[in-house]
């Protein structure tokens, strides 16, 4: 039998304060062969992230390996130093980040960063160095690679930008991949083009690869193996289908439970460590016959082209006009979840800012049943924390809107308020001290959805709340949505790439494609028997996750 490529051997990595030593990384071992693709899998906080930063010296201090070994093609590379790590890193392990952005410089053009590390790891002449970045950008499927290479990363999309970050993952030919949560950002048909290079680039140069995730749908496409951590510990180690079909660990298969089914409606998700907050008895029944809370009337959003000083002053032609949404029509009802769901790019959030007020419209009529301006209406973002005030207390964040839609509230009032709105979402009133770096993703949305219903809204405004959290956190949240709209009669208007989830939520879904809803149906016909070429397209990109019972 050949000798593993990499392998991680009893590993603990530790942290120490003053109150003592904490090791977020405990005994762990897996070995990863030449070719092989080993999916890392595991709730926020379980050890993946920093067991992929282990093997390239990448933990920031005070953090330290404090016992085990990794030893790479048969060399001990956790006992080297500094410069001997970055003669390994990039040359002979590369790596993939979640966030585009904060792996390339915006102040370069992908030129020069391609270049750059062509010349560093492989001694490249310029104009060998410059063929060789255009050949890449080819390889991972960037059109007209000769010309965009000579453009910054803002110019690019966000599937576009990680096919760049995956050029200079590979540009020396690493033996190693850690790929860090690659996809969670990407809309289905991106994520399914980046799963299909990374697996190409395994099957095609014989690369190793540690794909760090918690979207299991994705880890059971790519993956030859699975690891599942938990509390910094390995819990499960084995084939794909293995564990994604018959896991031994009681903990993996409630990782599986968590996650929404794509072949069927489910009510309730299960979730790990979740009680229900509210009884069937508690909860109001809403008619589908309701009248509208909003109705979106040929509504057209245009942008008018940014143009930079150069082209100001010498450009002969005006751009043309960006058309983000293009005639959009539709109804939503009392106590009803209207889906959009599309591409990145495709004006889904565009239309939700118009609907909120945050953007103006261009031609059309948006009104809601109570009129715009008494009309109570929030936004839950997608990241927690920067829609968070960091420098509030968390009742200060939650009263804000209080305060803003009665002058005449007290301030004893408004915080015996926050206090139910935070028990109301599953906090504690003794929450309401705290800021919001000392809750975790999961809390902080919770924190998030009580601050929207502050000033008791009937509509919410719901951009990928989900999407950043991991599947056990995600069920949560997402049974706290359904409860929170059973008992007090919400609309939501929700937008997600994550069809499962949209499936789960909504009551209807609307698909958007290139600023216009190419299809509109109630939930269970459209994934039954989808009727438009592009919403066929989507649900076949969406990865299927192969347990019993699903496919």
């Amino acid at each position: 039998m050949s000798q593993p490529l990499l392998s991680v051997n009893s590993l603990t990595v530790s942290f120490e304060d003053r109150h003592g030593r904490h090791d977020v990384v405990r005994d762990v071992s897996f070995d990863i062969g030449e070719g092989e693709i080993l999916g890392l899998v595991g709730e926020s906080g379980a050890g993946k992230s920093m067991t992929g930063q282990s093997i390239t010296g990448l933990i920031e201090p005070p953090g330290r390996i404090t016992s085990g070994e990794i030893l790479f093609d048969g060399e001990c590379i956790s006992v080297l130093g500094e410069s001997d790590l970055q003669a390994i890193r990039g040359k002979k392990i590369g790596s993939i980040f979640q966030d585009p952005l904060t792996s390339l410089n915006p102040l370069f053009t992908v030129a020069d960063q391609l270049t750059e590390t062509l010349r560093r790891h492989l001694a490249l002449e310029p104009d060998a160095a410059r063929r060789q970045a255009i050949e890449l950008l080819d390889q991972v499927g960037i059109p007209n690679p000769d010309q965009r290479v000579d453009d910054y990363p803002h110019m690019f999309s966000g599937g576009m930008r990680q096919r760049v970050v995956i050029a200079l993952a590979i540009a020396a030919n690493p033996r190693l991949i850690i790929a860090d949560e690659p996809t969670t950002a990407l809309d289905v048909t991106t994520q399914a083009q980046i799963v299909d290079l990374i697996q190409d680039i395994a099957q095609t140069r014989g690369t190793a690869v540690l794909f760090v995730s918690h979207d299991l749908g994705v880890i059971s496409q790519l993956s030859d193996r699975v690891a599942v951590m938990k509390d910094g510990r390995l819990v499960e180690i084995g084939t794909t289908a293995k564990i994604l079909t018959a896991p031994e660990h009681t903990y993996t298969q409630a990782l599986i439970d968590c996650i929404p089914p794509l072949s069927r409606k489910v009510e309730r998700l299960s979730a790990i460590g979740e009680a229900e907050l509210v009884t069937e008895s508690e909860m109001p029944t809403v008619s589908a016959a309701t009248a509208p809370v909003l109705a979106v009337n040929d509504v057209h959003v245009t942008f008018e082209a940014q143009r930079s000083i150069w082209s100001k002053l010498f450009a002969t032609e005006t751009p043309s006009p960006v058309r983000a949404v293009k005639g959009v029509s539709f109804e939503l009802r009392g106590g009803q979840t209207l889906g959009l769901v599309g591409e990145s790019g495709s004006g889904k959030s565009t239309l939700a800012r118009s609907i909120a007020g945050l953007q103006a419209v261009s031609e059309g009529q948006i009104s809601f049943q109570q009129g715009e301006r008494s009309l109570r209406k929030q936004m839950i973002f997608q990241d927690p924390f920067s829609s968070l005030n960091p420098r509030w207390r968390v009742r200060d964040i939650i009263a804000e809107p209080i305060f803003e839609s009665s002058e005449q509230v007290s301030k004893s009032d408004a915080f015996n308020r926050v206090s139910e709105l935070l028990e109301l979402v599953g906090l504690t009133p003794s929450d309401a001290g705290k800021f919001p770096h000392e809750f975790s993703g999961g809390q902080r949305q919770r924190i998030s959805i009580a601050r929207a219903l502050a000033a008791e809204p009937t509509f919410l405004i719901c951009d990928e709340p989900t999407s950043a959290l991991d599947v056990s956190v995600q069920a949560q949240i997402l049974n706290l949505m359904k409860d929170l709209q059973r008992r007090l009669g919400l609309t939501y208007l929700f937008i997600t790439h994550d069809f499962a989830v949209v499936r789960f939520m909504a009551d209807e879904i609307g698909v958007m494609r290139q600023g216009e809803i190419v299809e509109l149906r109630p939930t269970e016909d459209l994934f039954e028997a989808p009727d438009h070429f592009y919403t066929k397209e989507l649900l076949a990109a969406v990865p299927r996750l192969a347990r019993p019972g699903d496919f």
